[in-house]
């Protein structure tokens, strides 16, 4: 085994772990309003179904409006700071929802707590892009983008417990300290960059610096920030991830109302079948990520799984609440069929861009994100409210991934991506153990 297979054998084993367990509890403290929207917490608080689809939406605008200023600081100050006070903000914010007296502190928290956890995601790309080679960065940011899927896998279980055994309000404070302890090991642990790292030598350090750099020889050089979001082939991933969202977050933010109210279900049995469409998401994800990786096409994995999932709701709109477990299956299809594409997205602009812009194009496209997931969840909301049944929703949630899947086959990628793409090959073997 070479020196570079060791060290990036090193840098696998340390760094996933600490990254997938951050995003794991950013995931966590977003995502468990949807248990208490359908567990008494609107009754409690007075909150009208108008009300409840804007708060479960109203975290995403407070996400959108701090993305792209999170990856410049992340990449010109430090991703450790960033993320550590992050961790202690959004953990008490989400702490303090357990305790809220009334709506009006409940519009506060959700938008507070979108500002502190806007940075995390772009930063963890900006973070990745420091430690990782061009050819591994497709499987990295799959391993942190796990954290979404794996933590809704488990949480929909524990929440729908502790829901169902205490209360809404225990859920919130039990499930939002984690975040703050966690603060405090990821100091410990987290390095910015492979120079600071004691646990690397000095010929590591220098190797791994020296095949950063030599990647970045033959991209098309871009000036600035400006320069990359004005980019054509940006503003179509913007459009299309928005589009993308929209369906995602509509169904992670209702998916338990929905089930709850389908088949009139106890919230612990809604949290079992919520968690269903999440385990095949997992397996979904680590499928389309590898042949991804081996073909080195990202295109072609990312429109066909959200084709399939526009598909999907189509076609559980058709069967209707008549037939419960058909519809069920189908939503269980278009879960994992959303969450699948998202480690060849996220490997596409790092091929089209260089470093030094390539994290703040991320941020964009994710705020862009943001805001599809702002209406996706406050649209979802409104309609399941207004007509009582959930098919209105799975045709708006179909029509948006019908359009990311045709937007994203517009996308002109470069032929010679692939080519940089290959690079540092021998790296390949040290993710396989």
């Amino acid at each position: 085994m070479n020196s570079t297979t060791h060290l990036a054998a090193r840098r696998w084993w340390y760094i996933m772990p600490i990254v997938f367990i951050t995003y794991s509890l950013a995931y966590l403290d977003r995502a468990n309003y949807g248990f208490a929207a359908a567990s008494g917490m609107a009754d409690d608080l007075g909150i009208t179904p108008a009300m409840s689809s804007l708060l479960g939406a109203l975290f995403f605008l407070g996400y959108f409006f701090f993305q792209v200023p999170g990856a410049i600081y992340a990449e010109k100050r430090s991703v450790k700071k960033l993320i550590f006070w992050s961790l202690i903000l959004w953990g008490g914010c989400a702490t303090l929802t357990g305790v809220i007296p009334n709506v009006q502190a409940l519009i506060a928290i959700r938008f507070i707590l979108g500002v502190v956890e806007a940075a995390v995601m772009p930063a963890m790309l900006v973070y990745l892009c420091h430690w990782f080679t061009r050819a591994e960065r497709s499987r990295a940011n799959t391993f942190l983008i796990l954290g979404n899927p794996a933590t809704i896998l488990w949480m929909s279980v524990v929440s729908g417990y502790l829901v169902h055994t205490l209360n809404w309000r225990w859920m919130f404070i039990i499930e939002g300290l984690p975040a703050v302890i966690w603060a405090f090991i990821w100091w410990r642990l987290v390095d910015d960059r492979p120079d600071q790292a004691k646990w690397l030598s000095s010929q590591e350090k220098q190797d791994l610096q020296k095949a950063l750099e030599d990647e970045q020889v033959g991209i098309k050089p871009v000036k600035n920030y400006g320069e990359a979001f004005r980019s054509p082939k940006v503003i179509l991933l913007s459009a299309q991830y928005f589009c993308w969202s929209i369906g995602v977050y509509g169904f992670v933010i209702w998916l338990p109302s929905i089930l709850k109210e389908a088949a009139q279900l106890d919230i612990v049995e809604a949290g079992w079948l919520s968690a269903v469409p999440y385990l095949m998401a997992v397996l979904a994800m680590l499928t389309v990520s590898w042949l991804s990786d081996k073909t080195l096409n990202r295109k072609h994995f990312v429109w066909p799984p959200l084709l399939i999932a526009a598909l999907a709701f189509a076609g559980s709109f058709m069967l209707g609440t008549q037939h419960f477990w058909w519809s069920y299956t189908l939503l269980v299809i278009a879960g994992a069929c959303m969450y699948a594409p998202y480690g060849p997205f996220f490997a596409i602009v790092p091929e089209l861009l260089p470093n030094n812009v390539a994290g703040g194009a991320m941020a964009l496209i994710n705020s862009m994100g943001a805001l599809g997931s702002f209406v996706g969840s406050y649209l979802v909301g409104y309609l399941n409210g207004v007509t009582g049944s959930p098919s209105a929703s799975y045709v708006f949630m179909g029509s948006a991934l019908l359009v990311s899947a045709i937007l994203t086959l517009f996308l002109r990628t470069s032929p010679s991506s692939s080519t940089k793409t290959t690079r540092s090959q021998p790296l390949r073997s040290a993710t396989s153990h």
